[in-house]
């Protein structure tokens, strides 16, 4: 058994105040428009199969088969994810992210404003 945690502890996610368990700044925010059909249904099932900090450690085959993509599409999926601030990959671990107001593009990721200044207020750059 693979033990699991958060890659971004401060980004572990919690139940939005509306309806649905997908958070609706999917939507709002314009994150959905960016993400191709099929980096849509690899959150859809990551969603899906994580756990209470948003973790599971599928492999890329298994991903592969189960959305029917080939390996190499669901690494560039994956990617696109990482990119768009939506999720975190540790192989073999996946970590939901929660959706940060205010993303900041940074040499090191997304960000959010508060997460620049908490590592400015630690000393850290």
């Amino acid at each position: 058994m693979v033990a699991k945690h958060p890659i971004y502890p401060d980004r572990i996610r919690k139940i939005p105040k509306q309806f649905s368990w997908l958070d609706h700044r999917l939507v709002s925010n314009h994150y959905i428009d960016r993400c191709t059909h099929k980096a849509a249904a690899l959150y859809l099932f990551l969603v899906t199969v994580a756990d209470a900090n948003g973790m599971s450690y599928y492999s890329t085959r298994t991903l592969s088969r189960r959305l029917g993509m080939d390996e190499p599409e669901v690494i560039r999926v994956r990617t696109e994810l990482v990119d768009i601030g939506l999720i975190a990959y540790r192989k073999p671990l996946y970590q939901v992210l929660a959706i940060d107001p205010e993303p900041v593009r940074t040499h090191g990721g997304l960000q959010s404003v508060e997460q620049i200044f908490k590592r400015i207020a630690e000393g850290r750059s």
